[in-house]
């Protein structure tokens, strides 16, 4: 497989920098300083737009500083230029956001590093998101335009705080020279720039900063001195969402636009053979009907006759190639290969051998079905051809990816295409797709109708719910065993599932021999000390199209990995909390965090009658996330989550209310997934859920009371988004398990009955 660098390259050359593309990556921050520090800043100046900071050597054939003076001449303005951050006359700060904001805060977080380094005011701020510019833009663990697995602020941490630092130090140049006096006389503060009785906005001082040095170092702030960093403060994007002044692609409305959507095959993998539009073109508001690869498309002047006009559409499908099996036959052969050794992904001791010394054993057999995405906002994209350019407005989280897609499929150059991201409605992983097949879909109507009308193409619910791009389904055996004095001296971990990454171009990067790093991590990075311990993995081929979801491998391996913890404790007759500490050696982090979640939760004061608690600690995205769950039996065997209290160290909190409301929802949706959520597949191979009546999202009467606390750390910032997700399943379980002495070996939840003991 070729390298990751060359197969999204824009301009034909490979990108300069080598990164693991794994999705669950945080950089290390030496690596991301290593990357600030060859990052050379440069100034565009002369234009008439104020001070315009950015980054060196774009690509010419897309832009960049060195189109920012032609920009300017052909009257585009500054808000065409490709920079970091632009400080105009009219004193408003404007940081260029490099990541999709879905919601996890992105925008917020990226303009408080420069507003911080800056000292500007916050009410000054404003921010844009970036064009499509691998170059400038890249994040520094995928070497790629983009962003996932929780690398966002991680990646970025350094290098927006050195953009703001070098706005700040040219302007107070700028304004020591103006007033004739030293620069250590010039104070900043609030976006006002002061010296012995004279003062200055950024914005009357910009003209004249833009003329100054570039400052060949810059010094950051000490954490001391942090104004916004490691403070909460109000979202850039709260009012805007709050009154409907945001812009998602749901939004866009350009003359003359079309809406479309696609018939698609009711089986993964089948094709058009044949189809009647006859009723179709009958319908008031229908403008075309064409065959693309994905199904056959309804164009039409607006959603509800693109609707039924789908809905008149007659489409003979080709299945013979289709994926027919049920999602109760594909588990039946996973858990045939649960008797047999996988590929070994990790491998310490003697784990079969100990295993036969062992005192005591636990075994347990685990269930994972297909999970939907059901994000706000369904797949969604703009898209306008001439003929020779192509322009597209979508929320965009693989910018690299998309764009080079869009090129491909029109068959122009990269420099053709102009990519707009946008505010997009939610992702957990559903936007970053290796194949860009939403917006290929999109591109591929404009490319077959041949006409330069704007056409926007919309999933319903029900076509993102059916369409594919689970979580994939897993089954999972795990067999541990404890000495005479309940230390744990095997463990033997089998996984069986299909791999994320096979058939991407992400799978010549981050499959290592045979191994899919997204199906076993969790696993083979269990922190607890045990000396004999193996992870295997069955990998399987299904037809089912299958994607990372929120949190991804640890989104099974955390449950089960936790799970069988509190089973061991049991059987060595400890305390979960203290079964869970002794074990972890040299794992201080791990430690902290259960120990902060498990005081705030005053683990092991009297509870009511029928409420129970449960326990369990996990590391993803390099965080380190605890949580303690209150579950209440009821007398016909159902339970109410009442209580979760969790705890993160995630590194260096920049906004902590940014980070709370992370875990929040992240507790809300995997809580969500753990009581109700499953993708089945009826024999034949056709989905059997179509919206939220069938594939159940958390209602607001179950979301339980939640406590969210963060460890204090001056690491570098760590993943935010995703962390939460996963240990509310294993914490709850563990709570019904206290209660019921019941496992739950099977999910959703829901599949079983808990009765109290």
């Amino acid at each position: 497989m070729s390298d990751i660098r060359n197969i999204f390259a824009l301009d034909g050359h490979p990108l300069t920098e080598t990164a693991d593309m794994s999705p669950s990556l945080v950089p290390p921050a030496p690596a991301t300083a290593e990357a600030s520090r060859r990052t050379f800043l440069k100034i565009a100046g002369g234009t008439g737009a104020g001070l315009v900071l950015g980054l060196a050597t774009p690509l010419p054939e897309l832009g960049g500083l060195g189109t920012s003076t032609a920009a300017a001449k052909a009257g585009a303005g500054p808000g065409l230029v490709d920079a970091f951050v632009r400080i105009a006359p009219d004193n408003t700060v404007t940081v260029i956001i490099k990541h999709l904001d879905k919601g996890q805060g992105a925008a917020t977080g990226l303009a408080t590093l420069v507003a911080e380094e800056l000292d500007a005011a916050w009410t000054q701020i404003r921010t844009e998101f970036a064009p499509s510019d691998p170059t400038l833009y890249k994040n520094f663990a995928f070497g790629v335009q983009g962003v996932g697995g929780s690398t966002g602020l991680a990646n970025s941490f350094e290098q927006y705080r050195k953009v703001g630092a070098t706005a700040r130090a040219m302007l107070v140049s700028a304004a020591a020279k103006s007033w004739g006096v030293a620069p250590g006389d010039v104070t900043v503060a609030g976006g006002v720039l002061s010296a012995k009785g004279k003062t200055a906005t950024f914005g009357a001082m910009a003209e004249l900063a833009a003329k100054e040095a570039l400052p060949t170092n810059v010094t950051l702030k000490a954490p001391d001195k942090f104004v916004y960093i490691g403070k909460s403060f109000p979202r850039v994007d709260g009012l805007a969402k709050s009154t409907g002044k945001a812009n998602f692609t749901i939004d866009i409305d350009l003359p003359g636009m079309l809406t479309a959507v696609i018939a698609r095959p009711p089986k993964f993998g089948a094709t058009v053979t044949s189809f009647d539009a006859a009723a179709t073109r009958k319908v008031a508001g229908v403008v075309d009907v064409v065959q693309v690869p994905q199904g056959v498309a309804v164009v039409a002047k607006g959603m509800w006759p693109a609707l039924q006009g789908r809905d008149a559409l007659k489409v003979v499908w080709d299945d013979s190639k289709a994926e027919k099996r049920s999602t109760a036959d594909i588990i039946a052969e996973y858990r045939a290969l649960l008797d047999k050794p996988g590929l070994v992904a990790r491998k310490d001791g003697d784990a079969e051998g100990e295993l036969k010394r062992a005192v005591k054993i636990v075994t347990a057999d685990f269930e994972f079905p297909y999970l939907a995405h059901a994000t706000m906002e369904p797949m969604d994209c703009v898209v306008r051809f001439d003929g020779s350019s192509a322009e597209v407005w979508t929320g965009s989280q693989l910018q690299t990816v998309d764009h080079g897609a869009i090129a491909r499929t029109f068959g122009i150059k990269p420099e053709a295409v102009k990519l707009h991201t946008v505010w997009a409605g939610g992702s957990f992983g559903r936007r970053a797709v290796a194949d860009a097949h939403y917006i290929v879909e999109a591109c591929a109507i404009a490319k077959a109708r041949g006409k330069p009308d704007p056409i926007k193409v919309v999933w319903t619910r029900e076509d993102d719910i059916k369409g594919g791009y689970y979580r994939p389904i897993y089954v999972h055996r795990i067999k541990a065993g404890i000495d005479a004095s309940g230390r744990i001296v095997a463990w033997q971990h089998r996984i069986v599932g299909q791999s994320i990454l096979a058939g991407t171009p992400f799978e010549g990067m981050m499959v290592k021999n045979g191994i899919d790093v997204t199906s076993v991590e969790g696993a083979n990075n269990l922190p607890y000390a045990i000396p004999n311990l193996t992870v295997d993995l069955h990998t399987t081929k299904v037809g089912v199209p299958v994607l990372w979801w929120r949190s991804v491998g640890s989104t099974h391996t955390a449950h089960a990995t936790e799970h069988v913890m509190d089973l061991l404790a049991k059987e060595a007759g400890k305390d979960p909390v203290g079964f869970r500490i002794a074990h972890l050696k040299d794992k201080p982090r791990h430690a902290a965090a259960l120990k902060l979640a498990v005081d705030k939760s005053n683990w092991g004061a009297p509870l009511p009658a029928g409420v129970f608690r449960g326990v369990a600690v996990h590391e993803s995205f390099a965080s380190f996330v605890a949580q303690v769950a209150e579950v209440k039996l009821e007398a016909d065997g159902s339970f109410k989550v009442l209580r979760v209290v969790s705890a993160i160290d995630c590194g260096l909190a920049v906004n902590p209310d940014v980070v709370h409301a992370q875990v929040e929802g992240g507790i809300g949706y995997g809580l969500g997934a753990a009581l109700q959520g499953e993708i089945t597949m009826a024999k034949g191979g056709e989905v059997e859920q179509g919206n939220f009546d069938g594939y159940q999202p958390l209602r607001i009467s179950q979301m339980p009371k939640i406590e969210s606390h963060i460890v204090p750390s001056a690491a570098a910032p760590t993943g935010v988004g995703e962390p939460g997700t996963p240990v509310v399943l294993p914490a709850v379980a563990n709570a019904l398990f206290a209660g019921t002495g019941q496992r739950t070996l099977r999910l959703p939840m829901t599949k079983q009955s808990y009765k109290a003991v």
